[in-house]
């Protein structure tokens, strides 16, 4: 049975957010919401619908982010 796309989208932000908050990474906490919503939005959007690919890649994208603000910051 395919998940609603509201509780899809819901379930595959709040799995990357209680990730990175328990690892420390989590940072802002406006930037990592908007990061994570627009990198879930889009992903569901080219068609993914697997909740765990969804949250893993955003997580990967997030902390990729992160390392490049850092960088860039250095």
């Amino acid at each position: 049975m395919k998940e609603p796309l509201p509780n899809l989208m819901e379930n595959s932000i709040q799995i990357p957010w209680d990730y990175l908050e328990r690892s420390g990474e989590l940072g802002e906490a406006a930037v990592a919401s908007r990061f994570l919503m627009n990198s879930v939005e889009i992903m569901i959007r080219q068609g993914e619908r697997r909740r765990l690919v969804l949250s893993n890649k955003a997580i990967a994208a997030y902390q990729g982010f992160l390392a490049e603000k850092t960088l860039t910051l250095v």
